[in-house]
């Protein structure tokens, strides 16, 4: 039998899979466990918008749509763009997929020839890394320590930019570590792109979660310069509790998106007509559900803070946005919990899984090895039984 693809051969499993695994087979023998994977709002999606899916349904609109997506969802795309950060695009500069994680993996199968390096700070989103190298990439990782609010500086991004460099992914507000890098911040980070002329995808698909009254700036908002090389990632799943819909979308140079708008015609075409019908409710409909969730959010966040860090054993800072908690387990590394010794995230969430009965995101395959991920996309009431039995679990 011939060999398959060297490079779909090359992609590794997801690390968090082993632990969900576990919990989902617990979970289906009985077992008392709570999750703190979830990437997805516990929320429902708003009556409105589901209530358009429906219309489109019972429309008959349930037929093949250009493969971009249809035009009245540009023209709203590019409509909140204009209203919320100052930024003009055409309908022709949008490209809607299958979710924003799809349209990340088009902007690197368009951007990337065999060899480019993509520069790519970790902490960073696990299918980032394995989506580089499914377009022929090279990832060129920089650390951004917990000491350093988990942000890359301009200095550490001009030392990794080689000839080879083609482009970097910026998620902000970021998962996993929930920080937000402020107007400044994205302004430096920029400059070095425009200097070495370096695509951006920009991840903003948590530009509506931020706290303590923070407001999100738009990378490619910063600069005409830096608007040229920017890839804006996007879409409706975090903000109006549409994970399962599947429409998300990028804005780009008419080039870029061109480019990608074919790439979509040969491969999966447009996301379902009456999701997109859908997402053009959530757009152009009313927006309170978006602060409702925010709110709860907020408060989620602040009581899983304060209360991680009373806890002897482990620590977290205060994440800005997105709904994740980073929480270090470096004190814990080479001691031994309930028969069973820590040498990494790994170690310690299978244990705490099995033995603690709650189940968290290690952060061995996000770059940080020293690090568990909580979602606080659940109830006060499971964050509040988590955090006993991670006390429990530790003191015993």
């Amino acid at each position: 039998m011939k060999e398959l693809s060297h490079i779909a051969s090359a992609v590794q499993a997801s690390t968090t899979l082993a632990i969900d695994a576990m919990y989902k087979q617990m979970k289906a023998d009985g077992i008392d466990v709570i999750g703190f994977g979830a990437g997805e709002p516990d929320f429902n999606t708003p009556d409105h918008i589901k209530q358009a899916g429906i219309q489109a349904i019972e429309d008959n609109f349930t037929k093949y749509t250009p493969a971009s997506g249809i035009l009245p969802l540009k023209e709203a795309v590019c409509r909140r763009f204009q209203k919320d950060f100052g930024l003009e695009y055409k309908p022709s500069q949008v490209v809607v997929a299958s979710g924003a994680k799809h349209n990340v993996y088009v902007a690197l199968q368009v951007l990337l020839n065999p060899g480019d390096e993509v520069i790519l700070p970790a902490p960073y989103w696990v299918s980032y890394y394995e989506m580089i190298k499914m377009a022929g990439g090279v990832p060129v990782v920089v650390t951004a320590t917990e000491d350093a609010g988990f942000k890359i500086t301009p200095s550490q991004l001009e030392a990794a930019i080689t000839p080879k460099t083609k482009c970097m992914i910026f998620n902000n507000p970021s998962n996993p570590t929930g920080m937000v890098y402020g107007e400044e911040e994205v302004r430096a980070i920029a400059q070095v792109c425009v200097d070495h002329e370096i695509y951006v995808i920009a991840d903003e698909i948590y530009d509506c979660l931020l706290y303590d009254g923070l407001k999100f700036t738009s990378f490619a908002s910063v600069s005409p310069e830096a608007k040229e090389l920017t890839i804006i990632i996007n879409g409706v799943s975090k903000t109006y509790a549409m994970t399962g819909w599947r429409v998300g979308y990028s804005l780009s140079n008419e080039k870029l998106a061109k480019v990608m708008g074919n790439y979509l015609s040969h491969s999966t075409g447009a996301p379902a007509s009456m999701s997109q019908k859908a997402a053009l409710a959530s757009i152009d409909g009313p927006q309170e559900t978006v602060e409702t969730m925010r709110q709860a959010f907020e408060e989620r966040r602040n009581y899983l803070v304060e209360r991680m860090n009373t806890i002897p054993g482990v620590s977290c800072i205060k994440p800005e946005g997105a709904f994740y908690v980073m929480m270090s387990i470096e004190q814990l590394v080479g001691k031994t919990l309930h028969g069973m010794e820590i040498h990494d995230a790994d170690d310690f969430a299978s244990a705490f899984l099995k033995y603690g009965l709650v189940a968290t995101v290690p952060c061995t395959g996000f770059g940080a090895p020293l690090f568990v991920r909580w979602s606080y996309a659940t109830s006060m009431d499971n964050i509040k039984e988590g955090l006993d039995r991670l006390e429990r679990f530790l003191a015993e």
